[in-house]
C-alpha cells in the first residue's frame, strides 16, 4: 500500500534514523513518495540512502529533547520512533534517560506540535518472565524481565507511551519485535560486544559454545522490521504489534551457524559468569543480556498479519545466519552508527574511553 500523507505526499520525521533499523527503513521509504526528516546524534556522510534526508543532530537523552524536537516535527505526518542506546553499558542512567525520558520527550513533543501519529520501535522484551517458550499475544503482561536493563526500560518507555495517549488524541502503534539481525549490521554488533583490545576475527575461532540448550528466542529480519514500519504508517490502527519470523531460533541454529560445538551450561551459571566478568571489567555485554535471552516468550504475530497485511519474509534461523555472517565479514554501512570496526576504530575507541577496567560502572 503506497504511503500517502493527509495531504498527500507524506512527511515522516524518524529518530535514530542513522541506526540498524533506521538505515533499512531509508532504503524502503527510497520507493516511496516521502519527505523525510532524520534525526540523530552524529549527523551522516551525504550518501545513499542518507543523501535524500533533511537532518538534525538531537541526543533525545539531553534535559530539553522536547523543546529542541518539537518545532522539527512540525508539519509531519508521522514520527517515527527508533533511537535507542546499547552503549555504555555501564552508564546506567545515560541509557535510562535515551530510552525512557527520550521516548517521553519524543511523544511529547509529536503532541505539542500537532503530530497524528507515533510509531514506537518497543520490544518482545517488555513482556514480563513467565512463559518462556510459549507464543504471547500482545496483551501478554509487560513488566519486562527484572534483571535486564534493556527490558525494564522498554517496558518503562511503553508506560510514558500509556500516560502521553491518555492525555492526547495521537495515535500511537508499538511494533514489538524479537531480535533483530541483518548483515550489515555486524561491525556495529562486534563493537558493542567486544572490548577494544579484541580483534573482529575471534568470531571465525570459536570451538566450543557453552550455552543452556534450552534456549528459544523470537528473530526477524531488519528490512522486515522497515517493512512493517511502512504499513504502520498507511493503517489507521492503534496499539502494539509482535513482529517475528515464524521459526525460533534453538541452540542447534547456533551451533550450526557458527561452526562450533555447543557444551551444556545452565543459563543460570553463564549468567553467573557473565556478571563476574563484567563487574571485574573483563567484558563489555551486561549479564541482563543473558536475562532476556533466557527469558524472553516467543511471540504470536496474528494482529500484524492480520491488521498490517504483514509477515516474515525471512524466517528465524536464516536471520542468525546472515547476521554471524556479517559479524565474520565485520559487514558495514554508512553511518556513524554503522561503520566498520577496524584497528585504527579500535585504538581511537580505546584512547578516548580508555580499556574496560577504568570505565566507570553505573
Amino acid at each position: 500500500m503506497p504511503v500517502t500523507g493527509t495531504y498527500g505526499r507524506m512527511r515522516v520525521a524518524i529518530t535514530g534514523a542513522t541506526g540498524n533499523v533506521g538505515t533499512a527503513l531509508l532504503r524502503r521509504l527510497g520507493s516511496e513518495d516521502v519527505d523525510v526528516v532524520g534525526i540523530a546524534r552524529r549527523r551522516p556522510h551525504a550518501t545513499p540512502p542518507y543523501s535524500t534526508v533533511t537532518w538534525h543532530q538531537v541526543d533525545i537523552a539531553d534535559h530539553d529533547a522536547q523543546k529542541q524536537l518539537a518545532p522539527l516535527f512540525g508539519g509531519v505526518d508521522a514520527v517515527v520512533h527508533l533511537a535507542i542506546g546499547f552503549q555504555p553499558m555501564r552508564d546506567r542512567e545515560y541509557l535510562r534517560r535515551t530510552a525512557v525520558d527520550g521516548t517521553a520527550a519524543v511523544a511529547k513533543a509529536a503532541v505539542e506540535a500537532g503530530v497524528p501519529r507515533l510509531v514506537h520501535m518497543s520490544s518482545s522484551g517488555v513482556y514480563s518472565a513467565g512463559s518462556y517458550g510459549q507464543r504471547v499475544d500482545e496483551n501478554y503482561s509487560r513488566n519486562g524481565i527484572r534483571r535486564s536493563t534493556y527490558s525494564v526500560d522498554k517496558a518503562a518507555a511503553e508506560f510514558e507511551l500509556d500516560a502521553v495517549e491518555a492525555e492526547s488524541d495521537i495515535g500511537v502503534i508499538r511494533l514489538r519485535p524479537g531480535m533483530i539481525g541483518q548483515y550489515a549490521f555486524g561491525s556495529a554488533m562486534l563493537r558493542y560486544a567486544l572490548p577494544d583490545l579484541v580483534p573482529s576475527w575471534v568470531v571465525d575461532k570459536v570451538p566450543v559454545l557453552p550455552m543452556d540448550r534450552s534456549i528459544v528466542l523470537p528473530a526477524v529480519a531488519t528490512a522486515d522490521v522497515a517493512e512493517a514500519i511502512v504499513s504502520a504508517l498507511s493503517t489507521e490502527q492503534r496499539g502494539a504489534f509482535n513482529l517475528s519470523a515464524p521459526t525460533p531460533l534453538r541452540y542447534d541454529d547456533f551451533e550450526e551457524t557458527l561452526g562450533a560445538r555447543s557444551v551444556p551450561v545452565p543459563w543460570s551459571a553463564m549468567r553467573a559468569a557473565a556478571a563476574v566478568s563484567f563487574t571485574a571489567r573483563l567484558q563489555s555485554v551486561h549479564p541482563g543480556w543473558v536475562d532476556l535471552a533466557y527469558g524472553t516468550p516467543l511471540v504470536d504475530t496474528s494482529r500484524a498479519e492480520r491488521d498490517l497485511g504483514w509477515a516474515a519474509t525471512v524466517d528465524g534461523p536464516e536471520v542468525l545466519a546472515e547476521t554471524i555472517a556479517g559479524l565474520r565479514d565485520n559487514a558495514s554501512d554508512g553511518s556513524e552508527t554503522l561503520r566498520k570496526r577496524t584497528a585504527v576504530d579500535r585504538v581511537s575507541s580505546l584512547l578516548r574511553r580508555g580499556p574496560i577496567s577504568r570505565r566507570p560502572l553505573p
